[in-house]
This record gives C-alpha cells, sequence and structure tokens, in this order.
C-alpha cells in the first residue's frame, strides 16, 4: 500500500521535527499542515524531509486534515494514518495501524488511549468516555476512543464522504460519515505520552461544539 502520515500542527517546533525525523526513518512520506503558525513549524517539518502546507491563518484541525485529505487523494495515495503535532503520539505505534489495514480497501483503523487511561487527565477521560458512548450508539458499533486523533483512513473512504467541519470536532464528522459509509472502525491500542502539557481541547467548550455538531448532523442527516 502507499501510505502516508498527515500532521495538522499549530505553532509546534518544539516536538514536529523529532516526530517527522522518526516517522521519515520509517521510509513513510510525511504530510504536515502548518495552521497559520507564529513559530518556526514549517521550517522544522521540512528540514526533516515533511510536504509542507501551509494556511497563511489559523483555520482549526478540522481546515487542515480536510487541505491535506484533498492533497492525499489527488497523489494517489491508497490511506492515511493522521497524526497529532504536539508528542503525544508514539511513530512506535504506526506498524500497528499498516498491519491492520493490511489488504482492506475500505476501513477505517482507530487508535484507542482507554485500554489504559491511568495517565489521562480525570476530567478528559471522562469526557471521552461520555464523548464516545454517545457516538458509539449513532455508529451502531463500538467505538473505544471516538475522539482520539490517531487513525487510519482508507482513500475509498475520504472518496465516499464530504466533510465540513473546520475544528476539533471533525473526528466526530469522519467516524459518522464512515459508518454511514458502510464502514467498520477497527480499534487498536495506542500509547499516548503526557508531558503536563495544556490540552488544546477545551472540556467545556469543545463539549458543547461537540453536542452542537451532533445536532446539526441529526438536522441535516440525508
Amino acid at each position: 500500500m502507499k501510505v502516508c502520515v498527515l500532521i495538522p500542527a499549530h505553532n509546534e517546533q518544539k516536538e514536529i521535527g523529532q516526530l517527522v525525523a522518526q516517522i521519515r526513518a520509517k521510509a513513510i512520506d510525511v504530510i504536515v499542515v502548518d495552521d497559520g503558525s507564529g513559530d518556526q513549524t514549517s521550517v522544522f517539518a521540512r528540514n526533516q524531509g515533511a510536504i509542507v502546507l501551509r494556511n497563511e491563518k489559523r483555520q482549526g484541525k478540522g481546515f487542515s486534515l480536510k487541505r491535506g485529505f484533498a492533497y492525499i487523494l489527488e497523489k494517489g495515495y491508497d490511506g492515511v494514518i493522521a497524526m497529532d503535532g504536539d508528542g503525544q503520539h508514539d511513530p512506535g505505534d504506526l506498524e500497528k495501524f499498516l498491519i491492520a489495514a493490511k489488504d482492506k480497501e475500505t476501513c477505517l483503523i482507530n487508535g484507542t488511549r482507554m485500554r489504559d487511561a491511568g495517565q489521562m487527565p480525570f476530567v478528559r477521560r471522562m469526557t471521552n468516555r461520555l464523548m464516545s458512548f454517545v457516538i458509539s450508539r449513532m455508529c451502531c458499533q463500538p467505538i473505544e476512543d471516538t475522539q482520539c486523533g490517531y487513525r487510519y483512513i482508507s482513500a475509498d473512504i475520504l472518496k465516499r464522504i464530504s466533510l465540513v467541519s473546520n475544528d476539533f470536532e471533525i473526528e466526530t464528522e469522519v467516524l459518522l460519515k464512515s459508518c454511514r459509509a458502510g464502514c467498520q472502525v477497527i480499534s487498536v491500542p495506542v500509547k499516548t505520552i503526557y508531558r503536563g502539557e495544556k490540552s488544546k481541547i477545551h472540556p467545556i467548550k469543545d463539549t458543547i461544539r461537540f453536542f452542537s455538531y451532533l445536532f446539526w448532523d441529526f438536522k441535516n442527516r440525508k
């Protein structure tokens, strides 16, 4: 399979160079979408061999992922592994996604942190469990960690779905629309590296945005 890694990044110069270098050492292409960073994220990523697409101003994680997905389809990749740019996703887990996706033309492989969630901050863990319960019901199949941004999506699925979200609710939209397109979601355990940094996901604001998206989706579902 021709697979690449897609990383949306905003002000991640501290971690992005090392992350790209570790992935490139596995002979995997890396596309970084720099979401209007005010630091040297683009420079550090490009210096380690990443293809860099840059948003001139910050547009949001969803917007950046959509731009990356369009590029991936244009370049003929069979699938993409999305990762966060802050160093919380371990490149050592990439092989799990590649093995799970092998010989599957249509699939979504979702990372799950919930089998060893002891290090996850309490509020984030409880919020994640609530969201995962709700989304699993809507998807009509169990999904352990619906908010994990570490996932493999086949190009076939990306061609079938049309995405509209511009921020963190993109994770939910991808799952809902992939399941409606007939995709079974496979979960693989992944490690998450916490260094005490502040999460970019606000537990209250983004939970409200999450339920607002669900309401919008319910009203506009075809």
